[in-house]
Protein backbone atom coordinates (compact mmCIF):
# COMPACT_ATOMS: atom_id res chain seq x y z
CA UNK A 1 0.00 0.00 0.00
CA UNK A 2 2.87 2.35 0.64
CA UNK A 3 4.14 1.57 -3.02
CA UNK A 4 1.23 2.90 -4.19
CA UNK A 5 0.86 6.02 -2.07
CA UNK A 6 4.74 7.03 -2.66
CA UNK A 7 4.55 6.63 -6.16
CA UNK A 8 1.11 8.59 -6.77
CA UNK A 9 2.21 11.34 -4.46
CA UNK A 10 6.31 11.49 -6.48
CA UNK A 11 4.53 11.75 -9.28
CA UNK A 12 1.91 14.77 -9.01
CA UNK A 13 4.52 16.66 -6.82
CA UNK A 14 6.87 16.27 -10.18
CA UNK A 15 4.33 17.55 -12.53
CA UNK A 16 2.77 19.91 -10.25
CA UNK A 17 5.65 21.98 -9.67
CA UNK A 18 8.49 21.26 -12.77
CA UNK A 19 5.73 21.44 -15.51
CA UNK A 20 6.27 25.45 -15.44
CA UNK A 21 10.19 24.64 -16.27
CA UNK A 22 9.50 22.61 -19.04
CA UNK A 23 6.88 25.07 -20.49
CA UNK A 24 9.78 27.65 -20.66
CA UNK A 25 12.05 25.07 -22.72
CA UNK A 26 9.70 24.26 -24.89
CA UNK A 27 8.98 27.82 -25.54
CA UNK A 28 12.57 27.95 -26.24
CA UNK A 29 12.54 25.33 -28.43
CA UNK A 30 9.41 26.41 -30.05
CA UNK A 31 7.52 23.44 -30.17
CA UNK A 32 4.23 25.03 -29.95
CA UNK A 33 1.29 23.49 -30.92
CA UNK A 34 -0.22 23.94 -35.09
CA UNK A 35 -3.58 24.06 -35.26
CA UNK A 36 -5.65 23.06 -38.42
CA UNK A 37 -7.44 25.72 -40.45
CA UNK A 38 -10.50 23.46 -40.89
CA UNK A 39 -11.29 22.81 -36.73
CA UNK A 40 -13.36 24.77 -34.87
CA UNK A 41 -12.23 28.61 -34.76
CA UNK A 42 -12.09 29.35 -31.17
CA UNK A 43 -9.03 26.75 -31.11
CA UNK A 44 -6.87 29.04 -33.51
CA UNK A 45 -6.55 31.07 -30.15
CA UNK A 46 -4.35 28.17 -28.62
CA UNK A 47 -1.65 28.19 -31.75
CA UNK A 48 1.44 28.05 -30.61
CA UNK A 49 0.93 27.10 -26.86
CA UNK A 50 3.24 24.77 -26.03
CA UNK A 51 2.94 20.77 -26.54
CA UNK A 52 4.71 17.59 -26.14
CA UNK A 53 3.60 17.87 -22.22
CA UNK A 54 3.32 14.29 -22.41
CA UNK A 55 6.84 14.18 -21.75
CA UNK A 56 6.52 15.39 -18.29
CA UNK A 57 3.93 13.01 -17.28
CA UNK A 58 5.74 10.13 -18.35
CA UNK A 59 8.72 11.39 -16.75
CA UNK A 60 6.62 11.51 -13.66
CA UNK A 61 5.34 8.34 -14.14
CA UNK A 62 8.81 6.26 -14.07
CA UNK A 63 10.38 8.62 -11.58
CA UNK A 64 7.15 7.89 -9.28
CA UNK A 65 7.27 3.91 -9.77
CA UNK A 66 11.32 3.98 -9.27
CA UNK A 67 11.16 6.02 -6.20
CA UNK A 68 8.36 3.77 -4.54
CA UNK A 69 10.61 0.88 -4.84
CA UNK A 70 13.27 2.14 -4.16
CA UNK A 71 11.81 3.63 -0.59
CA UNK A 72 11.34 -0.44 -0.27
CA UNK A 73 14.27 -1.69 -1.36
CA UNK A 74 12.34 -3.99 -3.75
CA UNK A 75 13.76 -5.06 -7.16
CA UNK A 76 11.08 -3.73 -10.04
CA UNK A 77 9.23 -6.35 -11.41
CA UNK A 78 8.80 -7.73 -15.05
CA UNK A 79 5.50 -7.03 -15.43
CA UNK A 80 5.76 -3.11 -13.99
CA UNK A 81 8.65 -2.47 -16.61
CA UNK A 82 6.66 -3.69 -19.38
CA UNK A 83 3.62 -1.67 -18.52
CA UNK A 84 5.99 1.37 -18.27
CA UNK A 85 8.10 0.13 -21.59
CA UNK A 86 4.58 0.62 -23.32
CA UNK A 87 4.05 4.06 -22.04
CA UNK A 88 7.78 5.04 -23.14
CA UNK A 89 7.57 3.66 -26.05
CA UNK A 90 4.32 4.70 -27.84
CA UNK A 91 5.30 8.04 -26.03
CA UNK A 92 8.43 7.83 -28.33
CA UNK A 93 6.10 7.47 -31.42
CA UNK A 94 3.75 10.05 -30.35
CA UNK A 95 6.95 12.11 -29.73
CA UNK A 96 8.27 11.76 -33.79
CA UNK A 97 4.68 13.24 -34.79
CA UNK A 98 4.50 15.87 -32.91
CA UNK A 99 8.27 17.01 -33.70
CA UNK A 100 7.40 16.65 -37.29
CA UNK A 101 4.44 18.87 -36.69
CA UNK A 102 6.37 22.00 -34.87
CA UNK A 103 9.64 21.31 -36.99
CA UNK A 104 7.21 21.51 -40.42
CA UNK A 105 4.59 23.63 -38.44
CA UNK A 106 1.66 21.42 -40.34
CA UNK A 107 -1.09 19.10 -39.15
CA UNK A 108 -0.14 15.96 -40.38
CA UNK A 109 3.24 14.36 -38.25
CA UNK A 110 4.23 10.59 -39.09
CA UNK A 111 1.98 9.15 -41.91
CA UNK A 112 -0.54 6.85 -41.07
CA UNK A 113 1.15 3.94 -41.88
CA UNK A 114 4.47 5.04 -40.23
CA UNK A 115 2.77 5.89 -37.07
CA UNK A 116 1.09 2.22 -37.17
CA UNK A 117 4.65 0.63 -38.00
CA UNK A 118 5.99 2.26 -34.88
CA UNK A 119 2.86 0.99 -32.70
CA UNK A 120 3.43 -2.31 -33.97
CA UNK A 121 7.34 -2.56 -33.45
CA UNK A 122 6.35 -1.67 -29.45
CA UNK A 123 3.33 -3.80 -29.35
CA UNK A 124 5.83 -7.19 -30.85
CA UNK A 125 8.64 -6.16 -28.12
CA UNK A 126 6.25 -6.05 -25.89
CA UNK A 127 4.60 -8.99 -26.31
CA UNK A 128 7.75 -11.22 -26.87
CA UNK A 129 8.56 -10.47 -23.27
CA UNK A 130 4.98 -10.40 -22.11
CA UNK A 131 5.14 -14.40 -22.73
CA UNK A 132 8.59 -15.23 -22.45
CA UNK A 133 9.18 -14.21 -18.90
CA UNK A 134 7.49 -16.44 -16.52
CA UNK A 135 8.69 -16.51 -12.98
CA UNK A 136 9.59 -18.98 -10.50
CA UNK A 137 6.22 -20.28 -9.99
CA UNK A 138 5.67 -20.44 -14.17
CA UNK A 139 3.39 -17.44 -14.35
CA UNK A 140 3.88 -15.30 -17.41
CA UNK A 141 3.43 -11.44 -17.13
CA UNK A 142 0.85 -11.68 -20.25
CA UNK A 143 -1.91 -14.79 -20.81
CA UNK A 144 -2.84 -16.54 -24.26
CA UNK A 145 -6.46 -16.62 -23.16
CA UNK A 146 -8.93 -13.30 -23.88
CA UNK A 147 -9.85 -11.67 -20.79
CA UNK A 148 -13.10 -10.37 -19.58
CA UNK A 149 -12.77 -9.29 -16.11
CA UNK A 150 -10.16 -12.57 -15.67
CA UNK A 151 -9.07 -15.16 -18.61
CA UNK A 152 -11.96 -16.82 -20.38
CA UNK A 153 -11.70 -20.43 -21.64
CA UNK A 154 -10.66 -18.93 -25.11
CA UNK A 155 -7.32 -19.33 -26.09
CA UNK A 156 -5.10 -18.83 -29.19
CA UNK A 157 -2.41 -20.92 -28.10
CA UNK A 158 -4.85 -23.68 -27.84
CA UNK A 159 -7.09 -23.81 -30.42
CA UNK A 160 -4.69 -22.62 -33.36
CA UNK A 161 -1.68 -24.12 -32.55
CA UNK A 162 1.64 -22.62 -31.23
CA UNK A 163 2.47 -20.61 -34.48
CA UNK A 164 -0.99 -19.83 -35.89
CA UNK A 165 -1.74 -19.08 -32.59
CA UNK A 166 1.01 -17.06 -31.38
CA UNK A 167 0.49 -14.76 -34.61
CA UNK A 168 -3.10 -14.42 -33.93
CA UNK A 169 -2.23 -13.28 -30.28
CA UNK A 170 0.10 -10.84 -31.46
CA UNK A 171 -2.84 -9.30 -33.76
CA UNK A 172 -5.38 -9.30 -31.05
CA UNK A 173 -2.64 -7.22 -28.90
CA UNK A 174 -2.05 -5.01 -31.30
CA UNK A 175 -5.36 -4.56 -32.40
CA UNK A 176 -6.02 -3.81 -28.22
CA UNK A 177 -3.15 -1.16 -27.98
CA UNK A 178 -3.19 0.46 -31.25
CA UNK A 179 -7.09 0.71 -30.58
CA UNK A 180 -6.40 2.56 -27.14
CA UNK A 181 -3.48 4.77 -27.86
CA UNK A 182 -5.21 5.97 -30.97
CA UNK A 183 -8.82 6.33 -29.01
CA UNK A 184 -6.94 8.51 -26.14
CA UNK A 185 -5.25 10.17 -28.90
CA UNK A 186 -8.79 11.17 -30.57
CA UNK A 187 -10.03 12.10 -27.22
CA UNK A 188 -7.51 14.87 -26.73
CA UNK A 189 -8.89 17.69 -28.30
CA UNK A 190 -10.19 20.41 -25.87
CA UNK A 191 -7.96 21.66 -22.22
CA UNK A 192 -7.89 18.84 -19.88
CA UNK A 193 -10.29 16.36 -21.53
CA UNK A 194 -8.11 13.52 -22.39
CA UNK A 195 -6.16 13.70 -19.10
CA UNK A 196 -9.26 13.75 -16.56
CA UNK A 197 -10.63 10.93 -18.80
CA UNK A 198 -7.86 8.84 -18.26
CA UNK A 199 -7.00 9.85 -14.40
CA UNK A 200 -10.20 7.83 -14.22
CA UNK A 201 -9.99 5.18 -16.40
CA UNK A 202 -6.29 4.51 -15.44
CA UNK A 203 -7.38 5.12 -11.72
CA UNK A 204 -9.83 2.11 -11.99
CA UNK A 205 -6.41 -0.08 -12.12
CA UNK A 206 -5.26 0.90 -8.83
CA UNK A 207 -8.21 -0.37 -7.13
CA UNK A 208 -8.30 -3.21 -9.50
CA UNK A 209 -4.59 -4.16 -8.99
CA UNK A 210 -4.81 -3.72 -4.94
CA UNK A 211 -7.67 -5.88 -5.60
CA UNK A 212 -6.18 -8.59 -7.21
CA UNK A 213 -3.41 -8.75 -4.86
CA UNK A 214 -5.14 -9.03 -1.94
CA UNK A 215 -7.19 -11.54 -3.46
CA UNK A 216 -4.43 -13.78 -4.88
CA UNK A 217 -4.09 -17.14 -5.68
CA UNK A 218 -1.12 -17.30 -4.37
CA UNK A 219 -2.25 -15.96 -0.98
CA UNK A 220 -5.62 -16.82 0.24
CA UNK A 221 -6.91 -19.92 1.78
CA UNK A 222 -10.26 -19.46 1.18
CA UNK A 223 -12.64 -18.75 -1.83
CA UNK A 224 -9.47 -20.42 -4.19
CA UNK A 225 -12.26 -20.37 -7.28
CA UNK A 226 -12.43 -16.32 -6.91
CA UNK A 227 -8.86 -15.89 -6.58
CA UNK A 228 -6.44 -14.34 -9.00
CA UNK A 229 -3.45 -15.55 -11.12
CA UNK A 230 -2.50 -12.06 -12.19
CA UNK A 231 1.50 -11.74 -11.76
CA UNK A 232 2.93 -8.59 -9.94
CA UNK A 233 -0.85 -7.21 -9.43
CA UNK A 234 0.76 -4.86 -6.58
CA UNK A 235 3.25 -3.63 -8.91
CA UNK A 236 0.52 -2.91 -11.51
CA UNK A 237 -1.38 -0.91 -9.50
CA UNK A 238 1.76 1.36 -8.07
CA UNK A 239 2.42 1.89 -11.91
CA UNK A 240 -0.94 3.08 -12.26
CA UNK A 241 -0.94 5.53 -9.15
CA UNK A 242 2.14 7.19 -10.42
CA UNK A 243 0.58 7.35 -13.90
CA UNK A 244 -2.61 8.91 -11.87
CA UNK A 245 -0.58 11.64 -10.02
CA UNK A 246 1.93 12.57 -12.74
CA UNK A 247 -1.82 13.16 -14.51
CA UNK A 248 -3.32 15.41 -11.79
CA UNK A 249 -0.20 17.66 -11.43
CA UNK A 250 -0.43 18.03 -15.05
CA UNK A 251 -3.90 18.74 -14.99
CA UNK A 252 -3.19 21.78 -13.21
CA UNK A 253 -1.28 23.20 -16.47
CA UNK A 254 -3.43 21.26 -18.74
CA UNK A 255 -6.99 22.53 -17.61
CA UNK A 256 -8.84 25.16 -19.76
CA UNK A 257 -7.12 27.87 -20.66
CA UNK A 258 -3.81 25.58 -20.95
CA UNK A 259 -0.20 26.10 -20.67
CA UNK A 260 0.83 23.10 -22.14
CA UNK A 261 -0.96 20.32 -24.32
CA UNK A 262 0.06 16.41 -23.54
CA UNK A 263 0.67 15.87 -27.82
CA UNK A 264 0.48 12.60 -29.51
CA UNK A 265 3.40 11.74 -26.77
CA UNK A 266 1.55 11.89 -24.12
CA UNK A 267 -2.02 10.83 -25.85
CA UNK A 268 -0.22 7.52 -27.22
CA UNK A 269 1.94 6.99 -23.83
CA UNK A 270 -1.32 6.93 -22.11
CA UNK A 271 -3.38 4.72 -24.30
CA UNK A 272 0.22 2.70 -24.29
CA UNK A 273 0.09 1.97 -20.83
CA UNK A 274 -3.75 1.54 -20.68
CA UNK A 275 -3.79 -1.25 -22.67
CA UNK A 276 -0.54 -2.92 -20.76
CA UNK A 277 -2.77 -2.43 -17.62
CA UNK A 278 -5.55 -4.23 -19.12
CA UNK A 279 -3.65 -7.00 -20.56
CA UNK A 280 -1.34 -7.13 -17.84
CA UNK A 281 -4.22 -7.31 -15.68
CA UNK A 282 -6.19 -9.78 -17.50
CA UNK A 283 -8.76 -7.46 -17.99
CA UNK A 284 -8.96 -6.95 -21.35
CA UNK A 285 -12.67 -6.59 -22.82
CA UNK A 286 -13.27 -4.58 -19.42
CA UNK A 287 -11.15 -2.31 -21.03
CA UNK A 288 -14.47 -1.34 -23.01
CA UNK A 289 -15.84 0.16 -20.26
CA UNK A 290 -13.18 1.15 -18.22
CA UNK A 291 -12.46 3.80 -21.01
CA UNK A 292 -15.91 3.69 -22.64
CA UNK A 293 -14.93 7.58 -23.20
CA UNK A 294 -12.67 6.81 -25.78
CA UNK A 295 -14.56 4.06 -27.24
CA UNK A 296 -17.22 6.52 -27.48
CA UNK A 297 -15.06 9.48 -29.73
CA UNK A 298 -13.97 6.86 -31.19
CA UNK A 299 -16.79 5.41 -32.58
CA UNK A 300 -18.19 9.00 -33.37
CA UNK A 301 -15.35 9.32 -36.24
CA UNK A 302 -16.08 5.66 -37.71
CA UNK A 303 -19.67 6.35 -37.79
CA UNK A 304 -18.97 10.09 -39.50
CA UNK A 305 -16.59 8.63 -42.03
CA UNK A 306 -18.82 5.09 -43.01
CA UNK A 307 -21.57 7.45 -43.18
CA UNK A 308 -20.15 9.94 -45.45
CA UNK A 309 -18.44 7.44 -47.92
CA UNK A 310 -22.14 5.62 -48.06
CA UNK A 311 -23.73 8.29 -48.80
CA UNK A 312 -21.64 9.65 -51.51
CA UNK A 313 -21.18 6.37 -52.86
CA UNK A 314 -24.96 5.86 -53.26
CA UNK A 315 -26.03 9.63 -54.19
CA UNK A 316 -23.05 11.70 -55.37
CA UNK A 317 -23.18 13.91 -52.17
CA UNK A 318 -21.46 13.08 -48.83
CA UNK A 319 -23.29 13.86 -46.11
CA UNK A 320 -22.65 13.55 -41.82
CA UNK A 321 -24.18 12.61 -39.46
CA UNK A 322 -22.34 15.27 -36.97
CA UNK A 323 -21.60 18.63 -37.42
CA UNK A 324 -17.79 17.95 -36.95
CA UNK A 325 -16.03 14.78 -35.44
CA UNK A 326 -14.51 13.86 -33.09
CA UNK A 327 -17.82 14.10 -31.13
CA UNK A 328 -16.74 17.04 -28.97
CA UNK A 329 -16.39 19.05 -31.45
CA UNK A 330 -20.04 18.42 -32.65
CA UNK A 331 -20.98 19.98 -29.32
CA UNK A 332 -18.28 22.83 -29.98
CA UNK A 333 -19.81 23.92 -33.16
CA UNK A 334 -23.56 23.53 -31.44
CA UNK A 335 -22.53 26.55 -29.41
CA UNK A 336 -21.30 24.44 -26.28
CA UNK A 337 -18.47 25.79 -23.88
CA UNK A 338 -15.57 24.33 -23.89
CA UNK A 339 -15.31 23.48 -20.19
CA UNK A 340 -18.81 22.50 -20.43
CA UNK A 341 -18.24 19.97 -22.82
CA UNK A 342 -14.83 18.84 -20.44
CA UNK A 343 -17.11 18.54 -17.64
CA UNK A 344 -20.15 16.25 -19.29
CA UNK A 345 -17.95 14.54 -21.12
CA UNK A 346 -15.83 13.50 -17.56
CA UNK A 347 -18.98 12.79 -16.08
CA UNK A 348 -19.57 10.26 -18.40
CA UNK A 349 -16.17 8.47 -18.30
CA UNK A 350 -16.52 8.48 -14.33
CA UNK A 351 -19.89 6.69 -15.13
CA UNK A 352 -18.00 4.09 -17.77
CA UNK A 353 -15.58 3.48 -14.86
CA UNK A 354 -18.07 3.24 -11.94
CA UNK A 355 -19.89 0.67 -14.29
CA UNK A 356 -16.53 -1.45 -15.47
CA UNK A 357 -15.58 -1.16 -11.56
CA UNK A 358 -18.83 -2.78 -10.46
CA UNK A 359 -18.74 -5.31 -12.91
CA UNK A 360 -15.34 -6.64 -11.88
CA UNK A 361 -16.40 -6.70 -8.72
CA UNK A 362 -19.75 -8.20 -8.94
CA UNK A 363 -18.12 -11.12 -11.27
CA UNK A 364 -15.90 -11.52 -8.36
CA UNK A 365 -19.09 -11.94 -5.74
CA UNK A 366 -21.57 -13.91 -7.94
CA UNK A 367 -18.87 -15.15 -10.93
Amino acid sequence: MRAILVAGGIGMLFTLFMTPAFIWVFKRLQWGQFIREDGPQAHHTKRGTPTMGGIVFILGSVLGYFVSKAINFEVPSISALLALFMMVGLGLVGFLDDYIKTHKQRSLGLSGWAKMAGQAIVSLVFTYFALRTPNEQGVLPASSFISTVRDTNFSFLLIFGGVVGSILLAVWFYLLISGTSNGVNIADGLDGLATGASIMAIGSYVLIGFWQFNQSCSTVVDNLSHCYTVRDPLDLAAVASAIVGSLIGFLWWNTSPARLFMGDTGSLGLGGALAALAILSRTELLLLLVGGLFVIVTGSVIIQRVFFKLTKWTTGTGRRVFLMSPLHHHFELKGWQQITIVVRFWIISGLCVLLGIGLFYIEWTYG
